[in-house]
């Protein structure tokens, strides 16, 4: 609901495609910079405590927008800080969050519960822009940031049962030779490095779709803002397929094949979007690419919790948000900028292209990456339960 209302309020007050990639630049920009000192915090400290601190952090935010906006007196700049702030609570939260989902539910059900946590997050993705779409257009976008302040009292007394042992982890070198180790680890180790790559292709220029969707809601489509809370709706129901297709996966084999696939079917999606001068038809066309864009994050996700080591877990996961998250703002802002020199369609287009251009390169490195993902996997521990000999029969993408 946030996302949706701070895009249209930035949107209806500024009517402009620049701010609004810039926006989402500022949001995202410090996870980016700061996601390495997330990672090697959340390596060395109990991350249960630290998810708790930045859920408290955002439901602080959360109400400050609320406050200004439901005062009348929120401004653009209050909008780009709150959007910058937050991004840093993101940089510690994201990796700490990766890291703790396998501190909750062990190596045996890591991609079921990625997939579960995928179901959840885009339960709301569906529920979320819908209800937020009716809201903005009734009351305004401050009572959906006044909401999503609130929800985080749930979120913040769930952390507090739990009962989880998340020891501190005990380092003898520095944070920034700890933080050096992560960053070799994943460039010496092949498959986590395509992975990634193709995960930061995919935010750079597949992402800005979403930033851009106010302006295909209400220039192109003429939706309006319950038109917005609609296409965003089409995204989440897509992505929540996606989600329960891995769920009712019991194994990692495919899982890499399935990467480049997805990738591939994500910039077909969105090339054809760009081109849409219908609104049933753009509904019709994001649930495919919502399906496409999380089964592809959900797969990476869980190909790579399956292979990273323990004690480098929260910073390769914090290298992952770089990738995902990370790379968002540069794609936002020059989305944003493009858009306001040749259109959002065009912008679009060129985006579902290099999608595709990047899915045919990972596919044909596939061969070469087999035995490498096959050594990492045996050795931290097969995910699903797959017996050994199977696996080694059958190479991790097949």
């Amino acid at each position: 609901m946030q996302t949706v209302a701070q895009a249209w309020l930035v949107y209806r007050m500024t009517k402009s495609a620049l701010l609004l990639g810039s926006v989402g630049f500022a949001s995202q920009i410090p996870v980016f910079l700061i996601a390495p000192f997330g990672g090697i915090t959340a390596d060395r400290t109990n991350r249960q405590r630290l998810v708790i601190a930045t859920q408290t952090a955002a439901m602080i935010l959360a109400g400050i927008l609320a406050w200004l906006c439901l005062s009348g007196r929120v401004q653009v700049w209050h909008i780009f800080a709150l959007a910058a702030l937050l991004g840093v609570v993101n940089a510690f939260d994201i990796p700490c969050r990766q890291a703790f989902l396998v501190d909750m539910v062990g190596k045996e059900d890591l991609m079921n519960a990625i997939a579960l946590n995928s179901s959840m997050f885009n339960g709301a993705r569906v529920v979320g822009p819908a209800i937020a779409g009716i809201l903005v257009a009734r009351i305004g976008e401050g009572w959906c940031f006044a909401a999503n302040s609130i929800s985080y009292i749930a979120v913040i007394v769930g952390l507090l049962l739990m009962h989880v042992h998340c020891a501190p982890r005990a380092s003898d070198h520095s944070p920034i030779e700890d933080i050096i180790e992560g960053f070799r680890w994943v460039n010496h180790t092949r498959i986590i490095r395509a992975l990634l790559l193709l995960i930061g292709l995919v935010s750079l220029v597949g992402m800005p779709y979403t930033v851009l969707m106010p302006i295909f809601a209400d220039r192109i489509l003429h939706g309006g803002a319950r038109g917005l809370g609609i296409l965003m709706g089409a995204t989440g129901v897509g992505a929540l397929f996606g989600a329960l297709t891995l769920a009712a996966k019991t194994g990692i084999k495919g899982l890499g094949r399935w990467v480049a696939i997805s990738c591939a079917s994500l910039g077909i999606s969105l090339f054809l979007f760009s081109f849409s001068t219908s609104f049933w038809l753009s509904a019709a066309l994001l649930l495919p690419a919502g399906y496409s864009m999380m089964l592809q994050m959900a797969c990476s996700n869980t190909l790579i919790q399956t292979m990273v080591p323990d004690q480098l877990r929260g910073r390769v996961m914090s290298v992952y948000s770089m990738m995902f998250m990370g790379m968002a703002p540069f794609g936002a802002f020059f989305g944003g900028a493009l858009a306001h020199r040749i259109g959002a369609p065009v912008t679009v287009a060129v985006g579902g292209v290099a999608c595709v251009l990047g899915a045919i390169w990972f596919y044909r490195s596939l061969p070469d990456l087999r035995i490498e993902a096959h050594r990492l996997i045996i050795a931290q521990g097969l995910a699903g339960g797959e017996p050994a000999q199977e696996l080694n029969a059958q190479p991790v993408e097949e």
